[in-house]
C-alpha cells in the first residue's frame, strides 16, 4: 500500500515537469505512413533518447518537436505537440520563435563558414541584438555553456572550419544555446566523432540537463544507457516502449524491445 502511494505521488510530481507532451501523432510522407499513433511525455530537465533501427522515425519523431517537418514537401501532420502546454502546430504559431526555443543539433557539425565568434553571435544578431558587449557576453556564455570556450578563447576571430570535428560539434552546441532555448534537440550529435570527443559530448549533455530538456537521437544503445533518463524505442514508424531507462534496459515489456537491446534484430 504504502509503495502504491510513494508510487502515485512519484507519478503526479513528474506529470508537472512535463515540458514537452505529445499526444496520438500521426506523419504521413505522402502515401507513407512514417509516424504511427505516438503519444509521449517529455520531461523537463531531464535527458531523452530514441533508439531504435535504421529509417525506424527516431529522426523524423525528434523534428516534429521543432517542426523542422515542415521544410520537407508533401508532409501530413495530425495529433498535437504541446510545448509548456502550447499546441506548436496551432496556426498563430511563429515557427523562427519556436526553434528559438526549441534548438538543434545535427549529426554532421555545421559551423558556418565564418569566424568562431560570428558563427555563436548569428542567431542573437538575427532576432535583433546589435550592442557588442552583450554580444561579447552571450558568445562567451555560449562557449563555456558548450565546455569548449578555454579551448577558442585566443581565436575567436578565426574560422570555425579550422576546428576538429568534435569541436565544431561543440560550437554547434554553443551556437544552439546562443538563443536561449528551453529544450536541445540532438540527432546523433556523435556519430560522426572519435571516442574522446564522444565522451566530452556526452559529458557536456550531463553538465546541460541541469538547465534544459535534451532530446537524442542516438544509435548506439550503450550511448542511451549512460546518458539517458528515459529512452523510447521505436520500429517502422511505431513506439513500441518508453520509460526509464534503467527499467527499459533492464526489464523490457514488449518481446521486440528485448530482442532488439539484446542483439537479436536490428
Amino acid at each position: 500500500m504504502l509503495q502504491e502511494i510513494v508510487t502515485e505521488m512519484e507519478r503526479r510530481i513528474m506529470a508537472n515537469n512535463v515540458k514537452i507532451k505529445v499526444e496520438n501523432l500521426d506523419l504521413y510522407y505522402g502515401d507513407n505512413h512514417a509516424l504511427k499513433n505516438v503519444s509521449m511525455d517529455i520531461y523537463e530537465n531531464k535527458i531523452t533518447a530514441f533508439i531504435g533501427p535504421s529509417g525506424c522515425g527516431k529522426s523524423t519523431f525528434l523534428k516534429t518537436l521543432n517542426r523542422m517537418n515542415d521544410l520537407v514537401e508533401n508532409v501530413t501532420i495530425t495529433g498535437k505537440v504541446s510545448l509548456d502546454s502550447e499546441d506548436i502546430y496551432a496556426q498563430k504559431v511563429d515557427v523562427t520563435q519556436l526553434r528559438e526555443h526549441v534548438g538543434m543539433v545535427f549529426q554532421q557539425p555545421n559551423p558556418f563558414p565564418m569566424s568562431i565568434y560570428d558563427n555563436i553571435a548569428y542567431g542573437p544578431r538575427v532576432h535583433g541584438i546589435r550592442d557588442k558587449h552583450k554580444l561579447d557576453q552571450i558568445v562567451e556564455e555560449s562557449l563555456r555553456g558548450a565546455a569548449i570556450f578555454d579551448e577558442v578563447k585566443d581565436r575567436l576571430k578565426k574560422s570555425a572550419l579550422g576546428l576538429s570535428g568534435g569541436q565544431q560539434q561543440r560550437i554547434c552546441i554553443a551556437r544552439a544555446l546562443a538563443v536561449r532555448p528551453s529544450v536541445l534537440l540532438m540527432d546523433e550529435p556523435t556519430s560522426a566523432l572519435d571516442p574522446i570527443s564522444t565522451s566530452k559530448i556526452e559529458d557536456l549533455m550531463e553538465e546541460l540537463k541541469k538547465q534544459y530538456t535534451i532530446v537524442v537521437v542516438t544509435h548506439n544503445m550503450q550511448q542511451a544507457l549512460r546518458v539517458s533518463d528515459y529512452t523510447a524505442f521505436f520500429l517502422v514508424g511505431e513506439c513500441v516502449e518508453y520509460g526509464d531507462t534503467k527499467t527499459l534496459f533492464s526489464y523490457p515489456q514488449d518481446k521486440r524491445t528485448e530482442d532488439y537491446i539484446t542483439g537479436r534484430f536490428g
